[in-house]
């Protein structure tokens, strides 16, 4: 446990990123205050400012092991209340291109929770901390500073019942978990800071999910069905068992193929996959809701990490400085190490070094984001920059997961590294090189760039 550092830390968000980060902050100040626009307390169903909530959300293994860290035995209060607990290789059921990925039990474990149902847990464990406070139903309209702008020193806020007066609320460190419409970069630029750099990919994702009881069962031992999108075919699906004995599924297109929300263009939509079983299953269904779209234009992110100079007293995290793109569930597990790291600095019985936790920030991101982005241009219809090097890996990763089909160890490499458990960098070590390449020799056809 760490000591105290501060008398009061204001975090702007009760998203899951925000919740991540109070458990830390918990430990070093005598005072979190969790600001939220929205009701909190007692909420069930997914909230007005958090519209994904209506979709799938997910910890890969690396976020479920960080938030076990940052809230321990949560895992088995999710699991007793009725939320499965998965095996990312084992209990997964994987198809690229229509073909299943060997499937093996690594340890690679999550808990398959809507969203809401996960926000209701980690709320209760911020309750039951005295000093802990939610400040619902109020706009953050703007920062603290010190008269030289170099310091945070608090926020201003005002509450949505008619006649409110805007009030101050000091802090030593404000939190901004405000999400991907943070004000952060404005405020900055206002105070005179540097403007911040912003990147990203235009994916024209969209995505609709839908809510069933199944009358008959496509899982097996399974808990999840995913059809991954490709360039070869580029529609995909995220078919899993959650909470309450419910089935929730995701469907996607990219590139303004989006699924439609009327029940039999969805259905269409989703009979159109590469797995027939995701169809066939949710045909003879009982929907429990209709249809809900989610656009998602283009992947972002800013680096804070490149600005010369940060302000003291603040510190982003979450989607705030990455939203990913969402088909690969890496959002949550990124707040999450985040807050692990947060706690690291302020177990440190210091207090947060903003420009140096805005690098570690960056650091953290950095494996994440390479590989996905690099991955979305391996649509041709995605524009960026390709490299041979990319190019190359684009060919790897085909090749990799053609070989996965065939050796479970494989699918525990890949499925590692697309949990974050391992770097990128994993892919390439010699043993599962020499094996994918194997593979590929012994299974190559003429049209087969890989030699």
């Amino acid at each position: 446990m760490g000591v105290k550092v501060g008398k009061r830390a204001v975090v702007l968000g009760g998203s899951v990123t925000g919740m991540f980060a109070v458990s830390p902050l918990a430990e070093a100040y005598d005072e979190v205050v969790i600001v939220d626009r929205d009701e909190l307390i007692g909420v069930r169903e997914a909230r007005r400012g958090s519209p994904q909530a209506r979709h799938i959300n997910g910890l890969l293994a690396a976020g479920a092991r960080a938030m076990e860290d940052l809230f321990p035995e949560i895992t088995s209060e999710m699991v007793a209340a009725g939320c499965p607990l998965t095996d990312l290789a084992g209990t997964v059921r994987w198809y690229f291109n229509g073909v299943q990925l060997r499937q093996t039990r690594a340890g690679l474990t999550n808990v398959a929770a809507r969203r809401p149902v996960m926000e209701v847990h980690l709320r209760e464990r911020l309750q039951a901390m005295d000093n802990v406070r939610f400040m619902e139903r109020y706009d953050i309209t703007g920062l603290l500073t010190t008269p030289d702008n170099t310091q945070v020193v608090g926020v201003k806020v005002q509450a949505h019942e008619k006649g409110s007066a805007e009030e101050e609320l000091e802090a030593d460190l404000v939190v901004d978990a405000s999400g991907r419409g943070s004000r952060t970069p404005l405020w900055l630029e206002a105070m005179g800071f540097t403007r911040v750099a912003e990147e990203g990919t235009k994916m024209g994702l969209g995505y609709a999910s839908r809510h069933y009881r199944l009358r008959s069962d496509p899982f097996g031992k399974d808990h999840s069905i995913i059809c991954v999108a490709s360039p070869e075919s580029p529609r995909g699906a995220i078919f899993t068992k959650t909470d309450s004995g419910t089935v929730e599924l995701t469907t996607y297109g990219i590139l303004g193929d989006h699924p439609p929300t009327d029940p039999e263009g969805f259905n269409s939509f989703v009979k159109s996959l590469a797995v027939p079983e995701i169809y066939e299953a949710i045909v003879d269904a009982e929907p429990l809701n209709d249809p809900v779209l989610f656009r998602f234009p283009t992947t972002m992110r800013r680096r804070f990490e490149q600005l010369p100079r940060f302000p003291e007293g603040l510190i982003v995290m979450g989607d705030a400085v990455c939203t990913p793109n969402p088909v690969f569930a890496q959002a949550q597990t990124l707040s999450a190490l985040q807050a692990l790291a947060l706690r690291a600095q302020l177990r440190s019985g210091k207090a947060v070094d903003s420009t140096a936790f805005m690098a570690t920030v960056g650091s953290i991101i950095d494996p994440a984001w390479d590989m996905t982005e690099g991955i979305n241009l391996s649509y041709p219809g995605v524009e960026g920059h390709r490299t041979r090097k990319l190019l190359l890996m684009h060919a790897y990763m085909k090749a990799l997961q053609t070989a996965a089909s065939r050796d479970s160890s494989i699918t525990e490499a890949f499925m590692r590294t697309a949990g974050l458990v391992d770097p990128p960098s994993a892919l390439m070590r010699p043993g599962l090189l020499w094996k994918v390449l194997r593979d590929a020799r012994r299974n190559r056809r003429p049209a087969d760039a890989l030699a």
